[in-house]
């Protein structure tokens, strides 16, 4: 009995919290539609310039739209138990306020902690990849950027702009946002629409390669390796969650705009999938820019290669102040529960947001984006969301049998089924993922165990 009475206290003070932050953040910053763009900015973001085409060329070949669906299905599971969560919680703290409830203080920490690894370096990770497709577009109009050595400038500097736009208002981030997501998919729908008239059904057969003896190198094999390479390009749709706090109507709007995501980048993956491996032979996609070189090698097409990269360069920035928002109003969220120092909960009462943690999240960012390699940033970020995702899906049904009676404004029928579904997608994926990786994610929890027992135990309320 008396520990149910302190798991309904917690849900209580987080219902509480969401409440306040309302009235201290700018609390209708966001509609259905700001945050379907602000899902769709972090989703669409690097996968779809470079992971369709290594999906198609070294594992399923044309049926890498099969794989794509695949992978929007075990994606949608995961989504599907965020939005109950975020109905029934719609707080900042996503993921972290979650597990808060479900499973207590130190399990929250352990996930609040790991969210940093999943924000932080993903932002930076964007921020590289940005970089490269900004020079690119640069050097193609005559512009050579100095060369500056070990330190990534270009990544730098992206992260700088949006810890300015981030440091000036919710409204304007979302406004901003939705503009470039606008063009993004309007570029990429250009690419479809057009690119279909130039396809070649030939490229298309077969539609699944034969099996070529080993596990993964194509045949059926090959689509279901495919599904779990291109699951890493839903990784972000969580992000709509962290902006419960400044939305209208959150308990309709966040769930709309989860699920909404995950359908919308699905759709679009299929399409763009389907007419890359319509163009072109499958086997020539194993490049850093598939779409690119698809539109290079169809002549009429070439001046599309263009559109394409400036709806990279742009699309990226979108990536990069999503990435960098979710984390900031994580850290706002365990800051408040005492976890971390109260400089991350404070709000500019100008323009309503955490403007020094933005800061301070802009040059840790920064300062990852410069130095580290991408590759390393891409697997810490991949094990950071899958673990994430795992302790969603298993607190989505503790929480079903923990609080029958709460309010649930999204009640996903079947929730057993569809949270076995997600938390078995994510164990497998987590399992494909190089010793070293699991290394690094060690050590960094081991930090994170060392800063709860030595600072965040005494000062957190029960």
């Amino acid at each position: 009995m008396a520990a149910t009475a302190v798991r309904q206290d917690r849900l209580q003070r987080i219902l509480g919290q969401a409440e306040r932050d309302r009235e201290r953040l700018d609390g209708r910053a966001f509609g259905a539609l700001s945050l379907t763009a602000f899902g769709v900015a972090s989703v669409v973001g690097a996968g779809i310039f470079v992971s369709t085409g290594v999906a198609a060329s070294e594992f399923a070949g044309p049926a890498v739209v099969l794989s794509f669906a695949l992978a929007g299905f075990a994606a949608l599971l995961t989504a599907l138990c965020y939005a109950e969560l975020a109905a029934m919680m719609p707080i900042a703290g996503s993921t972290y306020s979650y597990v808060f409830v479900a499973f207590g203080v130190f399990p929250a920490w352990f996930i609040g902690w790991d969210l940093l690894v999943e924000y932080l370096f993903a932002a930076s990770t964007v921020a590289v990849g940005w970089s490269g497709y900004a020079v690119s577009l640069l050097a193609s109009v005559g512009i050579q950027l100095p060369d500056t050595g070990p330190v990534n400038l270009p990544a730098v500097l992206v992260v700088a702009g949006c810890t300015w736009l981030l440091a000036r208002g919710s409204r304007e981030s979302a406004r901003a946002n939705t503009a470039i997501v606008a063009l993004k998919l309007g570029s990429l729908l250009l690419v479809v629409l057009v690119g279909i008239f130039f396809v070649k059904t030939a490229n298309w057969s077969p539609f699944v390669p034969h099996n070529e003896g080993t596990f993964g190198e194509f045949g059926v094999s090959g689509v279901l390796r495919g599904a779990g390479v291109l699951f890493f390009a839903y990784i972000g749709f969580d992000a709509v969650s962290t902006a419960a706090g400044e939305a209208r109507d959150p308990q309709r709007t966040v769930p709309i705009a989860l699920v909404g995501t995950v359908l919308i980048a699905t759709t679009l993956y299929i399409a763009v999938g389907l007419v890359l491996t319509g163009l072109v032979p499958y086997g020539t996609l194993n490049v850093s820019d598939p779409i690119s070189k698809a539109l290079r090698e169809v002549g009429p097409l070439a001046w599309l290669d263009d559109v394409v990269n400036v709806a990279a360069v742009v699309g990226l920035f979108a990536t990069v102040l999503v990435t960098l928002y979710g984390q900031v109003r994580i850290l706002m969220r365990m800051s408040s529960d005492g976890m971390l120092p109260a400089f991350f909960a404070r709000v500019d009462p100008r323009t309503r947001t955490p403007v020094g943690s933005t800061i301070l999240c802009g040059v840790a960012c920064a300062v990852v984006a410069a130095f580290v390699p991408i590759d390393v940033l891409g697997d810490f970020v991949s094990i950071g969301t899958l673990l994430a995702f795992l302790l969603v899906c298993s607190g989505v049904v503790v929480l079903r049998r923990t609080h029958p009676d709460a309010e649930r404004p999204v009640r996903i029928p079947h929730v057993e089924w569809i949270a076995a579904g997600g938390l078995v997608s994510s164990l497998a994926l987590m399992a494909t993922l190089p010793v070293t990786t699991w290394l690094r994610l060690l050590v960094w929890l081991v930090i994170g165990v060392a800063i709860f027992f030595g600072y965040s135990r005494r000062r957190v309320e029960r």
